[in-house]
């Protein structure tokens, strides 16, 4: 009798075992599509910014900035003349916002409450990514075409200097205590420098990954997550550009973010995937999960204190051939078929 009751109580573990284990296996982050919003206008578009004060959305559409309100979902407003413009830093200490316009090489300066435009500053050739960094009270321009940084000073709106960084800068991240950390695209190396002295600090290699462009970090474990071209999340120690794991992500990728209070990393893919990494621990990181979202949803935004997750894409017709001053021509986009996708738990 005693020995029956031993193989059953070993039997009835090893299944509540193989349950616990297939549980894990199937375990997901529990992010999924709560709204699709179609906000239609003019315009491609590149990077959008979660206003949390406010509770709107910036998002940038070639020549003009489009706010939405992130509950409702509606068009609240717009900047115009912000021509090339890519991203979008708000500042609410002092109740600004600054665009990055690439092709004319300015930043426009607006009132965050009235949107009215307040000035623009010229900054270096073909600016991409805007950031905003606390410790220095400034404004800092990724400049692609000058192969440098723009510092401007959130008070009087002047340019106070000029970091060069000696490659091709895509998105950039301020670890809030006087350090900036920015993808060098074209050399496949992450730049630190200082935002009060504006000095080149380190420059580390991102093998095995290659033509990086988002960027984000978790600052409590001093760890920098940079997506990459050839499918790969690197993930750095800031401290020292030690590579301490490299996790698989979607094709297309541009945008990511990371989210403290949940230790997720979010990879926007072009090729319609939300990738989700799970930080087991500052050494250690697992994909759990490969949200569907909509081809060319390769940008996003997160709001911290929600914990949702905005993308925006639209629909493609024909890819026009190439040419000489066009040679890799990107296909055309269905009017009326811009659309916002939100995603939750």
């Amino acid at each position: 009798m005693k020995a029956y009751v031993r193989l059953w109580l070993v039997v009835c573990l090893v299944v509540l075992t193989g349950s616990v284990l297939t549980a894990a296996s199937n375990a997901t982050s529990g992010y999924h599509l709560i709204k699709k919003i179609t906000l239609g206008g003019e315009g491609g578009w590149d990077c959008l910014t979660v206003d949390t004060e406010g509770h709107r959305l910036f998002i940038s559409r070639s020549s003009h900035v489009m706010v939405v309100d992130e509950d409702s979902g509606k068009v609240i407003g717009d900047i115009a003349n912000t021509m090339g413009v890519h991203g979008i830093a708000v500042v609410s200490e002092v109740g600004k916002g600054y665009t990055s316009n690439g092709r004319d090489s300015s930043v426009t300066i607006f009132d965050l409450k009235t949107l009215k435009t307040l000035g623009q500053v010229k900054v270096g050739s073909n600016p991409d990514i805007i950031i905003y960094d606390p410790a220095s009270k400034r404004v800092f321009t990724f400049n692609g075409g000058s192969r440098d940084a723009t510092a401007i000073d959130t008070k009087d709106g002047k340019v106070t200097g000029t970091v060069s960084l000696d490659g091709r800068p895509e998105f950039a991240v301020a670890d809030e205590a006087g350090h900036i950390y920015v993808n060098l695209e074209d050399q496949s190396q992450i730049v630190s420098f200082d935002s009060r002295k504006l000095s080149v600090e380190n420059r580390w290699p991102l093998a095995p990954g290659e033509e990086p462009t988002g960027i984000a970090m978790d600052r409590q474990h001093k760890r920098l997550f940079a997506t990459c071209a050839n499918n790969l999340m690197i993930i750095m120690n800031s401290e020292n550009g030690k590579v301490v794991a490299s996790v698989p992500i979607g094709s297309g990728v541009d945008g990511i973010a990371f989210d403290a209070d949940r230790s997720l990393a979010f990879s926007s893919n072009g090729d319609g995937t939300l990738s989700v990494i799970h930080e087991d621990s500052p050494d250690k990181f697992s994909v759990v999960d490969t949200v569907t979202t909509q081809k060319g949803a390769r940008t996003l935004a997160l709001d911290p204190v929600t914990h949702r997750i905005f993308t925006v894409t639209a629909l493609f017709g024909d890819t026009p051939a190439p040419t000489a001053e066009h040679p890799h021509p990107r296909p055309s986009i269905v009017p009326g078929s811009f659309v916002l996708l939100e995603f939750g738990k």
